[in-house]
């Protein structure tokens, strides 16, 4: 292994002692609702965990037990300017859980289109990548993860790359994306309202910049759920004045199963 992307948020938007932070996944995956869904893809909020954490895990919790072998993980970019989707240069990625490698297979497959590119820099402080790792790292066992961080792209651009790596039952597709923010609780939940009905619809061209901070990412999954004959059911909607914020400014979560 010649790389490792080293967590880069550890301490601060989730435990960073290992045994902390498995402790505090189980804690929400266990008081998470069970559900008889077994889901494709997922939608998932990607602030600390203790804001988005148990809006999260009512998503993860649908895997357990599921022989998922591939992850690709899609979120936005938030700290550099990225043109169209960006793997990691690294071969694996890191957290106080462990270590994940990257799928080189798949990466090459999809490297061969012209908007794929390889980034550090993108994904060096990205934190919608890794809050999701920890989740997965305690659901699944024996998985490999292909990464991207999505930034001037299209949802026609995310759509091919999801359908370039569909894959079988093995793999899984997770898309992280936060909601509305800060907006008033209110205004939140009425602007969170629409984006959950227009992500349940497989409407992309609903989703407007106040929709979500992923929301080319939500959107190019939302055209290769429909392609793939896929349903949204959601599974959580809250914010963070619902779990560890105020509520004059809030952030919106929701989490959806693609099945």
């Amino acid at each position: 292994m010649s790389s490792v992307r080293k967590a880069a948020v550890a301490g601060s938007f989730y435990p960073g002692e290992a045994a902390v932070l498995a402790q505090s996944v189980d804690a929400m995956l266990d008081e998470a609702p069970a559900q008889r869904l077994h889901p494709k893809a997922l939608v998932v909020p990607h602030a600390g965990h203790v804001y988005s954490g148990p809006i999260a895990a009512s998503a993860y919790k649908l895997l357990v037990g599921r022989p998922v072998r591939k992850v690709v993980l899609v979120g936005p970019a938030h700290f550099v300017a990225v043109p169209g989707l960006a793997l990691p240069a690294a071969d694996a990625v890191e957290t106080p859980l462990g270590t994940i490698r990257i799928d080189e297979a798949l990466a090459a497959k999809v490297l061969e289109l012209p908007y794929v590119k390889r980034s550090e820099p993108a994904h060096q402080r990205e934190h919608s990548l890794e809050v999701q790792l920890p989740f997965l790292q305690r659901v699944l066992s024996g998985f490999e993860l292909i990464p991207f961080a999505v930034g001037d792209a299209t949802h026609s651009e995310v759509a091919e790359v999801l359908d370039d790596l569909w894959g079988g039952p093995d793999t899984l597709v997770v898309v992280s994306s936060d909601l509305s923010h800060y907006y008033d609780y209110e205004s939140a939940a009425r602007l969170d309202a629409g984006t959950a009905a227009a992500i349940e619809g497989l409407h992309p061209e609903r989703l407007g910049p106040e929709s979500a901070c992923g929301r080319i990412p939500i959107g190019g999954l939302l055209l290769a759920a429909a392609r793939h004959g896929l349903h949204a059911t959601r599974l959580d909607l809250r914010s963070s004045g619902d779990t560890a914020g105020p509520r004059d400014e809030v952030v919106g979560y929701g989490a959806f199963a693609f099945c």
